[in-house]
């Protein structure tokens, strides 16, 4: 193995590792949001650990873009990675933003409840894990499966904040709890949109195709 192929298999591999440790902190987001806090220091440690990862990964596409020529593909995949570096640790600062968010979400069982956030949160965890599996297997049947679940978490997020605001405009008592659950489900929204980015970028790298999620209703696969 050359030393160029060396280079790109270890920027696969924290590639990899960035989102393992991103996918664990949107668990633990959703775990603080349906049931018990999560302890604050080991959030951090693992916020710690993507940006030092972010930091290498932008360390590693300048010191093959210093020392090699890469072709076409490479290209693709070293300018794919940079762009999906960005995008995993967006979605960590917003795992870590529904944590503390979480806290200021009083009774907030009743309302979880109430409104089937349960649901919302299990379709995240889901597309944040077949993320990471689409860029791991590159298996296309895992895209349009990441475009369709975006789909229904945007139309799901939509229903249930209309619903939220109902509630607070009859109940005044909500409001604050009510405020603060409305931002997490927007956070929750806002991780789905990362990892159709992310999806978008590792479609790139395999079709040298751009396709934008905005328009996945003209995806054409073949």
């Amino acid at each position: 193995m050359t030393h160029f192929e060396i280079e790109l298999e270890k920027l696969k591999n924290v590639i990899i590792k960035i989102g393992n440790l991103a996918e664990g902190q949107v668990q633990e987001s959703i775990k603080a949001l349906l049931s018990e806090p999560i302890e604050g220091k080991e959030v951090k440690k693992i916020e710690s650990k993507i940006d030092k990862l972010d930091v290498k990964i932008d360390e590693i596409c300048q010191s093959i873009f210093a020392l090699q020529q890469p072709v076409a593909s490479d290209l693709r995949f070293i300018m794919g990675s940079l762009q999906m570096s960005n995008e995993i640790e967006r979605i960590g600062d917003l795992a870590v933003s529904v944590i503390k968010r979480n806290k200021s979400i009083k009774d907030k069982h009743d309302l979880i409840a109430k409104f089937d956030i349960a649901e919302l949160g299990k379709k995240v965890e889901l597309i944040t894990s077949k993320t990471n599996a689409f860029f791991l297997t590159r298996d296309e049947t895992l895209f349009t499966e990441i475009f369709s679940l975006n789909t229904a978490i945007k139309i799901k997020s939509n229903e249930t904040i209309l619903e939220i605001i109902t509630e607070m405009k009859s109940h005044s008592k909500t409001v604050v709890s009510g405020t603060n659950l409305v931002i997490v489900i927007k956070h929750l929204e806002r991780i789905s949109d990362h990892c159709t980015n992310i999806a978008e970028y590792v479609y790139f790298i395999i079709n040298a195709k751009i396709i934008k999620h905005d328009k996945h209703e003209d995806i054409n696969l073949e």
